[in-house]
């Protein structure tokens, strides 16, 4: 059960190199998309290269990438919710990544208008995979704090840990069923919550995560992708 507590951090990453591949944007291309990119007409217009380029860790050629393979998999230039499910199901057919998925899509639709632009995504891969470690775990503190109210509770994290457990399949943990998650959270909360006061604040996590090997490993896992 100890190594389960780095489950939820890995697997926000984890499920982001996922969707990179989905779409295509690990295997470079030598074409250019300049043009493209900076006078496509899709029915919702990303921002100038040189913005996105300022505001993430990408360069140029690689915002170009992601710009090409998320075009192909969104024409439009947007992801519904129903389009990010659909796309994790394809990655977990064991289980159901739904629920899992509507939490992901939340953390990326930052400005809460249920569909997520190539601004957005862009936005939270840049973090997931080249911010700091800070960043990442505010990332991901902000993915478990459901209702946005500045503290992790144990309803909003047992809804994660079902998630990922469903995700992952009850054939995975035949005979634990609701058990595992509860356990999980259990264990979550007597090293995060040192105050013991029901919740958990951010620098709480922050804290407790930077001390965690396993979890500082997590962070660096996909730094290289593109």
């Amino acid at each position: 059960m100890e190594g389960l507590q780095t489950a939820g951090i890995v697997l926000i990453v984890c499920a982001s190199f996922k969707l990179l591949h989905l779409l295509g944007i690990i295997t470079f291309s030598e074409d250019s998309v300049d043009d493209e990119l900076e006078q496509s007409m899709v029915r919702h217009r990303p921002e100038a290269l040189e913005h996105l380029e300022a505001e993430t860790k990408f360069t140029k050629k690689e915002l170009q990438i992601l710009y090409r393979g998320f075009k192909n998999e969104c024409p439009s230039g947007i992801v519904n919710e129903d389009t990010f499910k659909s796309i994790y199901a394809q990655f977990f057919p064991q289980g159901d990544a739904s629920r899992y998925a509507h939490f992901l899509f939340n953390a990326f639709d930052t400005d809460y208008n249920g569909s997520v632009s190539f601004e957005d995504f862009v936005m939270g891969l840049s973090i997931l995979l080249r911010g700091s470690v800070q960043e990442k775990l505010n990332w991901a503190f902000n993915l478990y704090d459901i209702n946005k109210d500045g503290y992790v509770t144990k309803e909003e994290m047992l809804d994660i840990m079902r998630a990922i457990y469903d995700m992952m399949g009850r054939c995975t943990y035949p005979m634990l069923k609701d058990e595992a998650p509860r356990q999980h959270v259990e264990l979550f909360f007597q090293k995060m919550d040192k105050n013991q006061d029901g919740v958990v604040t951010i620098d709480e996590f922050i804290d407790c995560c930077q001390k965690d090997e396993n979890i500082m490993r997590s962070m660096q896992l996909f730094e290289n992708v593109l």
